[in-house]
């Protein structure tokens, strides 16, 4: 596969950064992901996960096996690196919260993760402000009285890639609902939906990445595909960036943060959710980019100068989830055919089991229009798919 350079190459500040090796809760892909853009950096990884066969073990400088509440693991993390930042949001607050008491960097701060694992606490958190979102209300109980129907029931924590959301229509899915402490939506009659990456370093200094369009499964409510750059109109794009940089500035934010929206059909732009660490709708930047997000997260929680946002090329993202039906170790059918093609990118997550809707790649397509990224993507899409089997 050939394309573009995923980042500038390396510069000065790297040999004098006073951060050597960083500390990774989780070691998923996205963790992954991090460690070519680290090698190039110079920064070593070590990354904390409760199994021991994780994404990122293999490739990083060292593991802690360990859970993500585990207080033991979180400072043993922290003994080892000389920063802790995190690719997941199911991460003890608290617990990051005494590493910072005991004079541990971690980035973005533990306060942050606080308020954004809580779907509630963040919607208020936005809601104070000045950040415009969807209308909102806690829901901790079914005995309180039904909710104005149509409307979204989303859990506060732990939900995601579609868990912990259910749009309801009717009182059946009314009584369907579990009773673990949740929120309600209103419904909002979406024309599109949107998503942008803004960096923030320890100066306090902004890089915003390019509005992109995103494609939701309509069924699993999870981000399908993504298309760089967005075609909306300027007002909508500046909006975009101006909200993304409200929130940075009011978390004091350090790292990457991803910020999705929805344009409703009379033109508002309403925020969705936010995410304190590189996320599914910046993959392309990889490729697309002349810094990745995955190298400007570490830059910023390393205190390191942010690099250039710059799009070198139209991209299409999209995922590869598990088949339907499918479990066991997974068998990558078709993904060989694409391994020459110009401009073709396959990213394949080696996790040791695949699921149903789990995701286990993603796939990169540059082009030199939108038009012509989205074609060639909708071919690759229909020749690969991920099985599992028992062998």
């Amino acid at each position: 596969m050939s394309g573009l350079p995923t980042s500038p190459p390396p510069r000065s500040d790297t040999a004098a950064a006073a951060v050597a090796v960083i500390g990774v809760a989780g070691g998923g892909q996205l963790a992954r992901m991090m460690l070519p853009a680290a090698a190039r950096l110079g920064l070593d990884v070590v990354v904390l996960d409760p199994d021991p066969l994780c994404s990122a073990a293999p490739l990083a400088q060292g593991t802690v096996v360990g859970a993500f509440d585990s207080s033991t693991a979180l400072f043993e993390l922290a003994r080892r690196s000389d920063v802790v930042t995190f690719e997941i949001e199911r991460i003890d607050a608290g617990v990051l919260r005494e590493l910072e008491a005991a004079g541990h960097r971690v980035r973005p701060s533990a306060t942050t993760l606080e308020i954004i694992q809580d779907k509630l606490t963040q919607k208020e958190f936005l809601a104070r402000h000045g950040v415009p979102t969807s209308g909102f209300c806690a829901y901790p109980r079914l005995d309180e009285g039904p909710p104005a129907l149509p409307c979204v029931w989303k859990a506060r924590r732990d939900g995601y890639d579609g868990r912990g959301v259910a749009v309801l229509r009717d009182a059946a899915a009314l009584r369907a609902l579990p009773t673990t402490p949740a929120l309600l939506e209103d419904l909002v009659d979406i024309d599109y939906e949107l998503a942008i990456l803004v960096a923030r370093d320890t100066r306090g200094t902004l890089v915003h990445y390019p509005v992109v369009e995103i494609v939701m499964d309509p069924t699993a409510h999870v981000m399908d595909t993504v298309i760089a750059p967005a075609e909306v109109p300027a007002a909508i794009a500046a909006r975009c960036r101006e909200l993304a940089g409200v929130i940075a500035e009011a978390f004091a934010y350090v790292g990457i943060l991803a910020v999705e929206y929805f344009v409703d059909r009379a033109g508002n732009v309403l925020v969705n959710e936010v995410s304190p660490r590189p996320h599914n709708s910046g993959h392309y930047t990889i490729e697309a980019c002349a810094t990745s997000q995955f190298e400007q997260h570490l830059r910023a929680v390393a205190g390191l100068e942010l690099g250039s946002a710059e799009l070198k090329a139209a991209a299409v993202t999209f995922n590869v989830l598990g088949a339907a039906d499918t479990n066991g170790r997974p068998r990558y059918v078709g993904f060989d055919m694409h391994a020459e093609e110009d401009d073709v990118f396959v990213h394949c997550y080696d996790k040791p089991e695949v699921r149903p809707g789990r995701k286990m790649a993603h796939v990169t397509v540059l082009a030199a229009t939108r038009a012509a990224a989205w074609d060639k993507a909708e071919r690759v899409k229909r020749t690969i798919r991920v099985e599992g089997h028992d062998e």
